[in-house]
């Protein structure tokens, strides 16, 4: 007789469709469906569309397994249960960059066509639907595929809009980070928000006649109305997957074209514009690359202050996955199209500000984990960004090497630099700060700070005077 497993935990975020769960156990992903999401996956697993997206890497790795050894909620059971690739590192829509958005869109549309063509469709269209292994976006939701109905409107067309598309027409048309927008509201932009934006002129810009104005009409217009009566109406209109698929083609092509409407970050030429000698970079390559070989390889690296991603890639080679964390929206996207361009699969570029990182949203504060719950690495890169948060940010020094080593897994290394008030970068940011404003910004004071965090192994002051790194262990 098999025993089910009493040590599972549900995932917080996956609560809104009853009829499949995520949860975990035994370190494995998994989700339980109920009797007609089971029919569902037996039927999806043996279309022909399906095994291919699979096999392709498009969609997460999935395989069913013994559902009796997991109890479903109550001491019942569940009728099917898979197990599913654990994605390396968990992000959120709102924390990635405009190509990166874009991409994840075209996936969704690609697999949404494929399962239209094979009589199945997709219930969601939610950007959370989706993942990434380095650069590639990759489709978790298996639970959203079911058959499709003649007659029925593609359901996920609302989400869809409201966290991928609008949020892309924003930074296409208008030059808005759409960032904070997805990060203030966990299920998007409304139509109506939309329309408000785009009057005038504007409402003829690509996609808004349809997906703005006409799509926050067809809301009001029926905002009464049971879905049943929706539904009755677009079958007597004529409405038919052919309908459907050449929809979702034109979608495709929409968001296809669309390009940033955004100005040149000066972040962007940074290697060039630093105060960094070649001596002092080729020191301090050496210096990281010496800590990512020290001891066992990490498994995951955060690199705080990416920039143009030169210290991200030198981890991937040691690294089993890198998160490169970088606040900029622009400069992300042009690091990941640069890592798109290289096949990198180790490195996810994310935007986030270290002064202001995602915290918990949704339902209960935890349907969407903060950074600081995900973000837990064996090793931290904090290259250049110390002066940044303490002198750029005011955040006082003492917090800035606790959020540095709560970054880390007990017991992890943290590699940090430490840009003397001397130094170019440094005096440029003290030149906008009343004087006398931090005394306690010396180097001695952030030596003495670390050491009551970590134990520090090795300090190197780059040639240039005016840096100092460190490599330490936390918890010591």
């Amino acid at each position: 007789m098999t025993v089910p497993h009493t040590d599972v935990r549900v995932d917080p975020g996956s609560f809104r469709d009853p009829a499949n769960r995520v949860f975990y156990a035994d370190g494995e992903v998994l989700r339980g469906l109920d009797a007609r999401a089971a029919r569902d996956w037996r039927a999806l697993s043996a279309s022909d569309f399906f095994p291919p997206l699979l096999a392709a890497g498009k969609v997460c790795g999935t395989e069913p397994v013994e559902p009796a050894r997991f109890a479903a909620g109550a001491g019942g059971q569940w009728a099917a249960v898979l197990r599913h690739e654990r994605i390396p590192f968990v992000s959120h829509p709102y924390e990635w960059s405009f190509g990166m958005l874009r991409d994840a869109a075209l996936l969704h549309l690609e697999i949404l066509r494929a399962a239209l063509t094979a009589g199945f469709t997709t219930k969601d269209g939610s950007a959370y639907n989706l993942q990434w292994r380095g650069v590639a976006p990759v489709f978790i939701d298996v639970g959203s595929f079911e058959p499709a109905r003649d007659g029925e409107p593609w359901a996920g067309y609302r989400q869809f809009c409201q966290t991928m598309l609008y949020p892309l027409l924003l930074t296409a048309h208008l030059g808005v980070d759409f960032q904070p927008w997805l990060r203030a509201q966990v299920d998007g932009i409304p139509a109506e928000q939309m329309r408000r934006l785009f009057t005038g002129a504007r409402r003829l810009l690509p996609g808004v006649p349809t997906h703005v104005h006409l799509h926050s009409a067809m809301q009001q217009r029926n905002a009464d109305a049971a879905t049943g009566e929706v539904r009755e109406q677009l079958r007597g209109a004529g409405f038919s997957r052919e309908l459907a698929l050449a929809a979702v083609r034109r979608i495709e092509r929409l968001v296809g074209r669309l390009r940033p409407r955004q100005a040149r970050s000066h972040w962007a030429d940074y290697q060039r514009t630093c105060s960094y000698s070649a001596a002092d970079r080729a020191a301090k390559e050496r210096f990281v690359e010496l800590a990512l070989t020290a001891g066992t390889p990490p498994g995951l690296v955060l690199d705080l202050g990416a920039n143009d991603g030169r210290y991200a890639r030198l981890a991937a080679r040691y690294a089993g996955y890198v998160v490169a964390v970088e606040q900029d929206p622009a400069v992300v996207d042009e690091l990941y199209a640069a890592l798109r361009a290289e096949e990198q699969r180790r490195v996810l570029p994310l935007v986030l500000d270290l002064a202001d990182p995602s915290p918990g949203g949704g339902w209960r504060g935890v349907e969407r984990a903060a950074f600081a719950t995900r973000a837990r690495a064996d090793l931290v890169l904090a290259l250049a960004v110390v002066h940044h948060l303490a002198i750029g940010r005011n955040v006082p020094l003492a917090q800035v090497v606790d959020q540095l080593a709560d970054a880390c897994v007990p017991g992890g290394r943290l590699v940090v630099e430490f840009v003397h008030p001397e130094d170019p970068m440094a005096r440029r940011l003290l030149a906008n700060k009343p004087a006398g404003l931090f005394p306690d910004y010396r180097p001695d004071e952030f030596a003495r700070l670390l050491a009551t965090r970590c134990r520090v192994e090795r300090r190197v002051e780059l040639p240039g005077g005016t840096r100092t790194l460190y490599q330490a262990v936390t918890g010591g």
